[in-house]
């Protein structure tokens, strides 16, 4: 058979070698997240296996501004569901902003949607009883974020990385800025 361009064949051969690295690299960089990262502290992180694109959900800063997740690409991030009324969700939020402190804030971002609805004049106050200067505010406009993420439980954080990608969640509260928070969240960066 016949191919109409000239040397056709070495060229697909190189887009398909290619596309397999490519393939065995995020392989390899899932397995050391999964070996190493995911312990103590971080224990109950589960890994998005392989990572998948997340919905372009659209949410409010505190100036009742839309902000698009797709517009943060090029950052890691940590999508935080939380409410004002829910404990687990009050008691981690320090750790988050501790979390974000520690970060440089161009290449990784905190990102604390509150899911307070009709109290929503409760979270900039809440924010200053806790002292959260690191983190920023953003609220649920829509009331759309937890089934455009499928979120069933709060707090849950969703690790995403530069390219918008969800990495992988995590259930309940943690200590984010602990050692092992904070090297899951660096290697989330690269």
């Amino acid at each position: 058979m016949a191919y109409p361009v000239r040397d056709f064949l070495p060229g697909r051969r190189l887009v398909v070698a290619g596309a397999a690295a490519a393939l065995i690299s995020a392989t390899t960089a899932r397995a050391e997240i999964s070996s190493r990262l995911i312990k103590g502290a971080m224990k109950r992180f589960k890994l998005t296996t392989p990572p998948k694109p997340l919905a372009d959900l659209e949410f409010a800063d505190v100036n009742n501004q839309p902000v698009r997740l797709s517009e943060l690409n090029g950052q890691a991030r940590l999508i935080n569901l939380w409410a004002t009324w829910c404990a687990p969700c009050v008691k981690e939020m320090p750790s988050l902003d501790r979390l974000q402190a520690e970060m440089p804030r161009d290449r990784f971002l905190v990102i604390p949607i509150s899911l307070d609805g009709p109290s929503k004049p409760k979270v900039v106050p809440f924010y200053k009883e806790q002292n959260l200067a690191s983190l920023r505010i953003y609220y649920d406009k829509g009331r759309t974020a937890m089934s455009a993420l499928g979120v069933t439980l709060l707090p849950t954080s969703i690790l995403v990385d530069p390219a918008g990608r969800e990495l992988g969640r995590l259930e309940g509260d943690a200590d984010w800025d602990s050692p092992e928070g904070l090297a899951l969240m660096r290697a989330a960066m690269s």
